[in-house]
């Protein structure tokens, strides 16, 4: 049966603490990701901690395959990566988080099954366990402290899978309310306008056209809401009705 949401399965090899595995599917499921395999964990299988620790992502440890060794946690995938800090002087692809998503999800997207292994929490993956990779992911971190956690890694790379398939929106602006219109920004800038000349703040007059144009380039600029133009209008009215009463 085709899965419903293809994506790639996160592969734990050998994790030491339930508490990382926990961390780990609870970073999975932030970014949409429930393909969880665990190879061998130090602790047992189930792990109380790691179910404490998994919160809300609970569902995936109760879902997540057991394998005692690599080879048959890998053995139905085409194309596999492993997350490490270094090709340990194995010849293969090295990618980048982003780039490494961003081919999976073409080869997912073609039909192809593919996991991502991340090693245990002390020492990495062993040369054995890359080798039976395709490629290698490269985080690039500061090389003075390269370590990364078990759960940050799978954050990571959660992440950058959800970048790339399109969910993440670069840049919004949310509004309380409807944005102005470009008709009722430029009542607002006239208001503005015409209550300023009044006070002489255009002054000297060779300069006056000039500051005029910088106030409605100000406005332009600004992402208001309705309300924010309906308050801005009130408060210069009540700035002049002060002015008035002197």
């Amino acid at each position: 049966m085709p899965m419903t949401n293809p994506q790639p399965a996160f592969v734990l090899i050998r994790p030491q603490m339930g508490e990382n595995i926990g961390a780990a599917a609870r970073g999975m499921w932030n970014f949409g990701l429930d393909r969880m395999r665990v190879i061998a964990p130090r602790d047992g299988w189930p792990n109380q901690r790691a179910v404490a620790m998994a919160s809300g992502a609970g569902r995936l440890l109760d879902e997540a395959q057991l394998f005692e060794d690599t080879a048959a946690a890998i053995a139905d995938c085409d194309f596999v990566y492993a997350t490490t800090a270094r090709p340990r002087g194995l010849t293969k692809p090295v990618l980048s988080p982003e780039a490494a998503m961003q081919d999976a999800h073409a080869r997912i997207a073609a039909g192809g099954k593919v996991a991502v292994m991340f090693g245990p929490e002390r020492a990495g993956m062993e040369n054995d366990d890359i080798a039976r990779a395709n490629a290698i992911i490269s985080v690039p971190v500061n090389p003075d402290f390269p370590s990364l956690n078990l759960a940050q890694c799978v954050l990571l790379l959660g992440y950058e899978w959800r970048r790339v398939t399109g969910e993440v929106v670069a840049l919004r602006h949310d509004a309380p309310g409807d944005w102005a219109t470009q008709l009722e920004v430029e009542k607002l800038a006239d208001h503005y306008q015409d209550r300023l000349d009044e006070a002489g703040f255009f002054f000297p007059d060779h300069k006056a056209a000039n500051m005029q144009m910088n106030l409605r380039n100000l406005w332009s600029r600004l992402p208001l809401t309705r309300a924010d133009v309906q308050m801005l209008h009130g408060i210069l009215r009540q700035m002049v009705r002060w002015k008035e009463r002197g």
